[in-house]
């Protein structure tokens, strides 16, 4: 065992940190992982057992200071191109049969839809423009 040099011991570490992050999915792991190598590479190049220790802890709590959030921001963005019903929600329509809030017909995209008026008060009559509200299965909700 004391054969061994302490970078291995870095890389062994490493490599053991990189299973949790596999099986867990947490990003974290992976930056303790870099900490390793880092601190393998301190240990290659000659540094003491703490300068190694000292390395490993400044490029982990570094990586998670910085990584974590820019992350977390990223994890929390909708996507830029909105998709599906996501992209109707919004558009413009135009009432094929009338519209209230029992249901109707309108064209959307150039697709006829059923739809109901988001006031169920209200109704809207053949011609007119409507804007999409919500999409609730089959039906857009419109106003």
């Amino acid at each position: 065992m004391n054969d061994i040099d302490a970078w291995v011991w870095w890389l062994v570490g490493a490599a053991a940190l990189g299973i949790p992050l596999v099986v867990t999915a947490m990003p974290e792991f992976g930056m303790f992982a870099v900490g390793a190598v880092a601190a393998a590479i301190a240990a290659s190049v000659g540094g003491g057992a703490v300068v190694q220790v000292l390395t490993f802890v400044i490029v982990s709590v570094a990586l998670i200071a910085v990584v974590r959030p820019i992350a977390a921001r990223h994890r929390t963005q909708r996507p830029q191109l909105a998709t599906g019903v996501d992209a109707l929600k919004g558009r413009q329509a135009v009432v094929l049969e009338r519209v209230d809030g029992s249901g109707g017909r309108i064209k959307l995209a150039g697709e006829v839809w059923s739809a109901r008026s988001l006031d169920t008060g209200h109704a809207y009559e053949v011609g007119q423009e409507v804007d999409v509200v919500e999409i609730e299965g089959a039906t857009a909700i419109v106003m």
